[in-house]
């Protein structure tokens, strides 16, 4: 009995950790100090330019910018900054799992997904980032003991977001960043939002660094 009541107390812990939504985030960047400089936003590829779904997404983005410091374009064509977003996810690859048998020991921490992070940190607006235990990039739930006599495939999926940004007068490139999460299902309209939030989480960084971002679940209303 003790032993199932602590399987069920860390598989619910578990449970609450896959909530999460984990990002490894890199940003190169020589942007000014924002002083209101104006920008429109593009879609990378032409063929979603004006799609309802595109649209969506880059009001999200958009509102971001706006709490940078930046203001929408009246006309765009008088734009001082051409920001080009892109976004996408994988067909996803299965994964295999064995939970523990009887007792606990074994798991062990490494694996798939993007490795071992948790050597730096930030805050998101709904989360913190550092040292996350995430089961999709780490491949491990680390700890337990003794046998497995469960073994269990399921579906990780890599999603992707990457962002430019040009200056208008001059096609100068001023910044550049990718967000990279994996998740266990392939759902670009939450995917994506939480993918500009993690971009914009301590925006616009430090050129050439790479960041590791948690940005926890919002909280459903009773």
């Amino acid at each position: 009995m003790k032993r199932s009541l602590l399987l069920a107390a860390s598989l619910l812990a578990l449970a609450g950790c896959a909530e999460n939504f984990n990002a490894r985030v890199s940003r190169f960047q020589a942007l000014p100090p924002p002083a209101g400089q104006t920008f429109v936003v593009q879609a990378a590829d032409p063929r979603l330019q004006g799609g309802l779904e595109f649209g969506q997404y880059s009001r999200i983005l958009a509102s971001e910018l706006v709490r940078q410091g930046y203001q929408p374009a009246g006309d765009p064509a008088r734009a001082d900054l051409v920001v080009k977003m892109a976004y996408s996810v994988d067909h996803g690859r299965e994964k295999i799992v064995s939970s523990p048998g009887f007792g606990y020991g074994g798991f062990g921490y490494g694996g798939y997904g993007f490795g071992r992070f948790g050597y730096g940190g930030l805050y998101g607006r709904r989360g913190f980032v550092y040292g996350f235990n995430d089961p999709f990039l780490y491949g491990g739930y680390g700890g337990f003991g003794g046998g497995f006599n469960d073994v269990r495939s399921y579906t990780v999926f890599t999603s992707e977001l990457a962002l430019q940004i040009d200056r208008a007068d001059t096609g100068q490139r001023v910044f550049e960043g990718t967000a990279r999460a994996q998740s266990s299902d392939d759902d670009l309209p939450h995917l994506v939002p939480n993918l500009i939030e993690a971009m914009f989480t301590g925006f616009p960084g430090n050129s050439g660094q790479t960041v590791n971002i948690t940005i926890a679940p919002t909280k459903k209303k009773s």
